[in-house]
Parts: C-alpha cells; structure tokens; sequence
C-alpha cells in the first residue's frame, strides 16, 4: 500500500497490486484485440481458397499455392487470421463430410494442416536467401511444403478412414502430392517477388521492351489455348512448347525474378483450360502428361535463374569494386593534386620573397655606387627568377585554373622544356577546354607531358602534340595525340609497354584509356555533361 497527499490536504491509498493488475489487462488488451483488417484478410483467404477448390484437380491443386503464398506475403504477425480463414474453410468444406468420415478425421485433418504449412514456411523464412540463392530456396520451400503437408493429410486419413478402404488412398499419394507441389510451384514465386518488390526496385528497368514482349507472347498463346477444344491435346501441347521460349528468356533477362513471372504464365492457361468437376479426386488424363513436363520445366527455370541470379549479383559486385576502385584512386590523385598545388603557392611566395630581396639589394647596391656589381645581379637574379616560376610551374600549374589548358601548355614550363629540346614542334590545339572541369584538365595536362617526356626518351625523331576538346552526345571530353612526325616510323614495343604503365593509370581513374598503334599515342579522357562544371569563364 502506499499513502499520498495533493495539494489540498487529502489523503489517498494507492494499491501496487491493483496497478499492476491494470497494466495486465491494458497489454491482454492490446494482445487480444480484433483487427478489423485481419478478419477481411481471414475472410478472403477463405472465399480464395473455396474458389479455387472449385477449379481444382488433384492434379493441380490451387488451394495448396494459395496458402504456401499467402504465409509468404502476410507477415507473421497476421499468420492467426490466416489460421482463422483456413478453419473457415475446411468448416464449410467437411463439415458435411462427419457422417461419412468420422467427426476426429474432420478435426484433426482440418486443424494440424495449416500449423504444418506455418512451421514449413517459418523454418525456411529464418534463412532468408541472398539474391544468388533464391531460385534454390524457393524450390526447397515448394518441395517441403508439397511432401509434409498433403502427407501429414494422407497419413491421417490412412489411420482414421474406414470407408473408403486405405488401398484407394494409397494409390493417390503420388497423384495428390504432386497436384500440391505443381500448384505451389506456380504462385509462391510470384508470391516470394511481391514480398521481395522493394530489394531491387531496379530491376523492372533492365530489358523493358523486350520483358513486355516476352510476356505479350505468353497472354497471346495463353488466351489461344483457353480458345482450343478440351480434346485437343496435342494442340495444347506445341502451344506449352511455344510458349517456353518467351519464358526461358525471360529467366535469362531476369534471373529468378523472371522465371517467376513465367512459370504463372505457362501453368495457369494449361490449368485453366483443363475440365475440373470441383469435386475431390477430380483428375484429367488428357493433360496430366503434359503438366508434369510443365512442372519438370518450372523446376529447371528455378534453377537456371538462380544460377543466373549468382552471376548477375557477382557481375554487379565486381562493378560496384570496380567503381569504388577508380573512385579511390581518382581521390587520390586529387589528394595529390592538393599537396601539389600548396607546394606551388609556397614556391610562389617563396619566389616572390626572394624577388623582393634582391630587389632591395640590387637598389642598394646602386645607391652605394655599385652599378655593374647592381646590373650583374639584377640579370642573373631575373634569369634564376623565371627558371624558378617555370619548375614551380611544372609542379603545379595554378595558371590553368584561371587560364585554361591550352595556356597553360603554350606558356608554362613545358612549354620552354620542349622548346629548348628542339624536337617537339609547336601543338596544335582545337576547342575549348576551359568547359571541361579542372580535375580533367589536370588529367591530361599531366599525362601529356608524360607521354612527350616518354617519346623523348625512347625514340628519335620529331614528336607533334595536337589535341580537341568537345562534346559528343551527353558527354563532354578531350582526345590528344602524341606521335612521331615521321609516319613511317613505329613505336618500339619497350615505348608501348612504358607507355600502358605511366600513363593507364591515371587515365583510367578518370575513366580515360590509352590507345598506341603505330606512331602514336592516343589519350582520350571524357565525362558527365551533368557533372562537368566550367573550369573558367
């Protein structure tokens, strides 16, 4: 008991007992509601499968794909209406059926079957399978649920029938477990890609028109077979065989995701056009041959879309790799490009500083009356001054920045390196590469100057450098060309080779590639018009 006041003096009794009692009934509360929602679901589960029954052979028995699809569908969470539904259903179905079977094969048979499906479906859902697996666990999960359920009715019926004899059940075990995995096998993997819609949303945009083709063809053969006489088997047949094509390439454009689409689309025209009288043991010979190559089939799209799916998701691994590869490395370079560019704007001051002093010093000295001494200095001190700027700039040339490229190439200090080889003949330069963004001009900048310095070292002769900056379609870029003046002359494979391990590098991290044939070197960087941004105006 506990005793307390408000503010007015008064003096209350509080029991924990009662509290605690009033948190119980709040949580059984809220445990035992009735969700109007699930009712409907319970309600249409049940007319779902009462329909279906009406349709069904014991060769094709669609209330068995029903519940093996809707436990896949419904989260666990509703599995109770479910069970609700399904004792809905066999109440209206077997009830009537006490005076001749017996009141505990009623029970029984109706209430452990659903349970048996739950525990089926549960076990196989605790090991949700990776992309590559899915085919292969959907077949795991259609083959269980067709042998344990239709077995664990069987086994009952064996032990509690009286009328009619066992050996007339026996005889149809082969016959009913197989209309139950031959139903599950054609809508649990439609089943299994709606729950599973949201983990790949873009695959529906992968082979569209030839996706809406594939399945067209399948309505058209599907809606022909239901216009075909019931005796005409032979027909229905060469129609099945047809209609396989579109489904195999559906499996091979989709991998398990579309071999799911498909297997609905080749089962259910042929169930569909198969008689059924709607009562147990409903079975058409005519037909039965055909849907169990039907079934043989949708096992091995299963299986060739998993196989395919594996392959798919390791392409699409091997992409992603790739990408981050070339991400990482053209991070780095930037990095670098970075250091470079703080170690140039030091140079910079640096080199302004000293200008600085030795102006002061040159002025100085003439202000001594040292004026040869002054004029030497003042020579030599503006000769090491613009050597210095063009070293500095070969480290970084902070000029393209504002000035482009071209600039850069024609007035920086590669330019005055290979002028003062007199083997490089004056570029040529078309385009304009101050759209392209400076990341990509570095790029080349630097693997122009590589590619020069390449063929100065291991060739002879003259080397032209041209270069065109410009657009095709939704991609904008930059293709130079280092080669010999002389055309008749081929570059050495030792050129080719160093050529493919200076330059691909950096090329690739930008998504360039490096082309040599004959007497040249072909460099060729590109990329997004989208995420490309003016370098200077």
């Amino acid at each position: 008991m506990a005793r307390s006041s408000n503010p007015h003096g008064r003096c209350h009794v509080t029991s924990k007992g009662g509290s605690g009692l009033d948190r119980f009934k709040k949580v059984a509360e809220l445990n035992f509601r009735i969700r109007p929602a699930g009712i409907a679901l319970a309600a249409v589960y049940a007319l779902s499968c009462l329909g279906s029954r009406q349709f069904s052979l014991d060769q094709f028995f669609l209330p068995a794909g029903i519940r093996a699809a809707a436990l896949l569908i419904v989260p666990t969470r509703l599995w109770p209406y479910l069970l609700l539904g399904e004792y809905a259903y066999f109440a209206t179905l077997r009830i009537p059926m006490i005076d001749t079977y017996g009141l505990d094969w009623v029970i029984l048979a109706s209430t452990l079957l659903m349970p048996m499906a739950m525990l089926v479906v549960y076990l196989h859902r605790l090991r949700m399978p990776s992309e590559a697996a899915t085919g292969l666990w959907l077949l795991s999960l259609s083959f269980c649920t067709a042998l344990f359920v239709p077995g664990l009715n069987l086994g009952i019926s064996y032990v509690l029938w009286s009328n009619p004899p066992p050996s007339n059940l026996l005889d149809a075990v082969d016959r009913t477990i197989f209309g139950h995995f031959a139903a599950i096998i054609t809508l649990v993997p439609l089943a299994f890609l709606w729950s599973r819609r949201q983990a790949d949303p873009g695959w529906t945009d992968r082979f569209v028109a030839p996706t809406a083709s594939a399945i067209l063809v399948m309505l058209v053969l599907g809606l022909c077979m239901q216009l075909t006489s019931a005796g005409a088997h032979t027909t229905r047949t060469h129609m099945v065989l047809l209609a396989a094509l579109p489904a195999i390439a559906l499996t091979f454009m989709h991998g398990w995701r579309g071999a799911a689409i498909a297997i609905p689309l080749l089962n259910l025209p042929l169930h569909g056009a198969t008689p059924s009288t709607g009562l147990p043991s409903s079975f058409d010979l005519g037909t039965f041959a055909t849907q169990q190559n039907m079934a043989v089939m949708s096992v091995a799209l299963l299986a060739l879309g998993s196989s395919i799916s594996y392959h798919h998701q390791r392409a699409r691994s091997r992409g992603l790799a790739e990408a981050t590869t070339l991400r990482l490395a053209r991070g780095s370079l930037q990095t670098s490009e970075r250091e470079l560019r703080e170690r140039a704007v030091h140079l910079k001051h640096l080199g302004e500083g000293m200008d600085s002093s030795l102006s002061e010093m040159v002025s100085w000295l003439k202000s001594q009356g040292h004026h040869a001494v002054a004029n030497s200095l003042q020579h030599a001190s503006s000769v090491h001054s613009r050597l210095f700027r063009e070293q500095a700039s070969l480290v970084y040339p902070t000029g393209l920045e504002q000035i482009g490229l071209y600039i850069a190439l024609q007035a920086g200090g590669a330019c005055e390196i290979w002028n003062n080889t007199h083997r490089v003949i004056p570029p040529r330069l078309a385009g304009n590469p101050c759209l392209l963004t400076v990341d990509l001009q570095l790029a080349i900048y630097r693997s122009l100057i590589e590619a020069v310095s390449l063929l100065l070292e291991l060739e002879t002769g003259q080397v032209c450098v041209r270069a065109r900056s410009g657009r095709a379609g939704g991609r904008r870029g930059i293709v130079a060309v280092v080669s010999l003046l002389d055309r008749d002359c081929t570059l050495s494979t030792r050129t080719t080779q160093q050529a493919v391990e200076r330059l691909a590098g950096r090329m690739l991290a930008y998504g360039g590639t490096v082309h040599c044939r004959g007497n040249r070197l072909r460099l060729v960087l590109h990329e997004s018009i989208t995420h490309a941004s003016p370098a200077a105006a």
